[in-house]
């Protein structure tokens, strides 16, 4: 399959280049300099979006926001064959994805929401997650012609904007948790403890337990049953959990710290694991 990439920053750049040596790859971006280093690593330059397209069976678009995909899609829809495929690596809204597929398939024209996770370490390594949303035959194209660039290629659902959802989802676990770990910092902090000896231990055991994607083992958000396997074991979490939380939370009242987020955590953690305490519900 002939490739076409859109957008050569620091995701788009290294993943084009990855993509380039494993199969023809068509690129075109702003940045003279980025077309030159994905030239070195082996893609053709493309001087407008039209030849790009032209040449192009699959199109990757990995540009900055929602305005700049809709640009691109409609600099390349008219001259792309019937039967080709768009797949958008920015984060967009999922309304996007939805809209720009209903318009591309007008022109015979497949768009995929394809939203990647792993920044730029995972696009120079090959190692992306790339999440996929829309039609299941077009994602098992994609998936083969993208392999070079992603280790993990997932079908998130048929619908478009399916992908992006996920992408979502997964960003609203980063960015808390990233919020999580300030309020960490900063009870450390008021203990005396070294911040940054604190953060290799987190990254250390993080890489062993596998971090808060650890206990997504099912396929439901639901209550847990009683005779269900992951009774036991969330049960558990929960009581870890709950001592440890309160005994940090402790630590705080004593130093004068605020956690807004554990004191939410504690009170959260029992129903959102699926192991709400009977006497009390949702605790």
């Amino acid at each position: 399959m002939r490739l076409g990439y859109v957008g050569l920053g620091n995701i788009g750049g290294p993943m084009a280049a990855r993509l380039a040596a494993a199969g023809p790859t068509t690129v075109f971006d702003i940045s003279a300099d980025a077309v030159a280093a994905a030239v070195e690593a082996g893609a053709s330059r493309a001087d407008s979006l039209a030849d790009l397209a032209a040449a192009s069976d699959l199109v990757s678009i990995c540009v900055r926001d929602d305005a700049q995909v809709r640009d691109v899609v409609a600099d390349l829809l008219p001259h792309l064959s019937s039967g080709a495929l768009i797949a958008v690596h920015s984060t967009i809204a999922p309304e996007t994805a939805v809209e720009q597929a209903a318009l591309t398939a007008t022109s015979g024209v497949t768009l995929l929401d394809a939203p990647i996770s792993g920044g730029a370490p995972g696009a120079q390594q090959g190692r992306l997650a790339i999440m996929i949303g829309g039609d299941r035959e077009a994602y098992q194209r994609a998936k083969a012609a993208l392999a070079p660039a992603g280790d993990m290629i997932v079908h998130a659902g048929d619908r478009p904007g399916d992908g992006t959802r996920m992408k979502l989802a997964r960003n609203l676990l980063h960015f808390v948790s990233f919020t999580a770990t300030a309020e960490a910092a900063r009870l450390a902090e008021a203990a005396g403890i070294d911040v940054a000896k604190l953060g290799k231990v987190v990254r250390h055991t993080d890489a062993i337990t596998g971090g808060a994607g650890a206990i997504m083992l099912r396929d439901t958000t639901a209550a847990i049953d009683p005779d269900d396997f992951w009774y036991g074991v969330f049960t558990h979490v929960r009581s870890l959990g709950e001592k440890d939380l309160t005994l940090a939370l402790d630590l705080a009242d004593h130093l004068g710290v605020d956690l807004p987020l554990g004191r939410r955590a504690l009170t959260d953690l029992a129903a959102g694991l699926g192991v709400p305490h009977s006497s009390e519900g949702a605790r």
